[in-house]
C-alpha cells in the first residue's frame, strides 16, 4: 500500500514536458471553476427583467401587456418576471430552452418585429409557438409557482374550483388551455382560430376566455 502511494506521488511530482501533472490538474480545476462561474453568471443575467426588456420590441409590446395584469401588480405583492413564465427553473430544461430561444437573436438582428405593425402581424404566430410549448411541457413554468395540490378550492369562485378539480385535476387539460390571455394581450383571431386554439369545449371565444380567466385569477 505504501509503495502504491509513493508511486502515485512520484507520478504527480514527475514533470511532463514543462509542468508537473499536479500543477496541470490543479490549474485545470481552477480554470473549470472560473469558466463554470462565469457561464452561470452570464446565464442568470439573461434571465433578468432588465435583459429581457432591453430591446424596445419587448419593452413596448409584451412587457407593456404584462404591466396591466395580475402577474405584475396584485394584492400579495408577488411579481412574476419574464423568465418565470418563459424559462424553466430546472437546469437541464433551462439550457434546452436557452438553446431553442437563441434563434430569436436572428429575428432581432433582421428587424422581424422592430415596429408595432410588424409585431402585431407576428403576434399570433409567436403566441401559438408559446402555447404549443406550454402544452408540450404540461405548463411547467406555471406549475413552478402554482401547485395544484396546494390550491384551496374554497378560496376560488365556484366556476374556477370546478374547472380546476374536474378538468385540471383529471389531466384533461393543462394551465395554458384556459389561461392563454393571463399575461399578454390575446392576438387577433378569427372565430375558427378561436375554436381551434381554445379547444376542448371549455372556452369558445376570446370574449369568453377573458371572462373565464377573470374568474380563475386568484387575488
Amino acid at each position: 500500500m505504501w509503495q502504491l502511494i509513493k508511486n502515485v506521488w512520484a507520478a504527480i511530482r514527475r514533470p511532463s514536458v514543462h509542468y508537473s501533472l499536479g500543477f496541470l490538474t490543479l490549474g485545470g480545476f481552477i480554470c473549470g471553476i472560473i469558466f463554470w462561474g462565469g457561464f452561470n453568471t452570464a446565464l442568470e443575467v439573461t434571465n433578468t427583467e432588465q435583459f429581457c426588456t432591453g430591446c424596445h420590441e419587448m419593452r413596448s409590446n409584451v412587457y407593456a401587456d404584462l404591466q396591466q395584469t395580475v402577474h405584475f401588480t396584485n394584492a400579495s405583492g408577488v411579481r412574476a418576471k419574464c423568465s418565470d413564465c418563459h424559462v424553466p427553473h430546472e437546469w437541464t430544461e433551462k439550457i434546452a430552452r436557452k438553446i431553442a430561444a437563441s434563434k430569436e437573436v436572428y429575428g432581432w438582428l433582421f428587424g422581424t418585429i422592430n415596429t408595432r405593425e410588424k409585431f402585431e402581424e407576428k403576434r399570433l404566430e409567436m403566441a401559438q409557438r408559446e402555447w404549443a410549448r406550454f402544452e408540450a411541457n404540461d405548463s411547467l413554468e406555471c406549475r413552478n409557482c402554482h401547485s395544484f395540490t396546494a390550491m384551496d378550492f374554497s378560496q376560488q369562485s365556484p366556476r374556477a374550483a370546478d374547472a380546476h378539480d374536474r378538468i385540471l385535476g383529471a389531466g384533461e387539460a393543462t394551465c395554458i388551455d384556459c389561461h392563454k390571455g393571463i399575461a399578454h394581450t390575446l392576438p387577433r383571431m378569427s372565430p375558427g382560430e378561436n375554436a381551434a386554439h381554445h379547444g376542448s369545449g371549455t372556452v369558445k371565444s376570446v370574449a369568453s376566455l377573458r371572462s373565464y380567466v377573470g374568474d380563475l385569477a386568484l387575488e
